[in-house]
């Protein structure tokens, strides 16, 4: 008999390349994982310059919204089939170390606000949208905790996408009525 052979690239997605294996709250470094992804395509950004006899002035900078949605579509998917290797693998219906599941979830707790990243006062909506993921990604509110279940790795992914809707419907409605400044 011998040893299955290690899904390396899958291994390598769905352990957020090596957050997964860190030894204290797996799940809270690959969230961190997900807000760095999130600031790095904030700074993809959109200028525009406004030319006069002083020079350029920039008049806006803002993160392209689709980039956010389609890095968020992409790491969905891919996440799903990382997270049914890496799974099968370790021989486990849902093993720690998979964390692809909180970075994917927290790109789309931050869907809706994308622009707050760069606005003064923009860390606030990164800090609250970290924690209410958190939150909502361990209470696992329904149907969270029933979408576990599903098969093949859309489990795994599935209960932190809805984590992720609820995060992101709250940092939203917080965002609508200023509560943040």
């Amino acid at each position: 008999m011998s040893a299955a052979k290690k899904p390396r690239v899958a291994m390598w997605i769905a352990t957020g390349f090596g957050l997964g294996y860190l030894p204290v709250a797996p799940g809270t470094w690959g969230s961190l994982g997900g807000v760095f992804v999130a600031w790095f395509l904030a700074k993809g950004q959109r200028l525009r310059y406004e030319y006069d006899w002083q020079g350029p002035r920039l008049l806006e900078a803002q993160p392209e919204p689709w980039a956010l949605a389609m890095v968020t579509l992409v790491l969905a998917l891919a996440g799903v089939w990382a997270a049914r290797k890496a799974a099968k693998f370790f021989g486990k219906s849902d093993p720690g170390q998979i964390v692809i599941d909180e970075i994917s979830g927290q790109q789309i707790t931050y869907l809706p606000v994308t622009t707050s990243l760069l606005f003064p006062g923009g860390w606030k909506y990164v800090l609250l949208g970290f924690i209410l993921f958190r939150i909502f990604d361990i209470v696992k509110p329904p149907p969270a905790r029933q979408a576990e279940k599903w098969p093949h790795g859309w489990g795994i992914m599935a209960d932190d996408w809805f984590a992720g809707v609820y995060a992101a419907v709250l940092l939203w409605i917080i965002r609508a009525v200023g509560w943040l400044g």
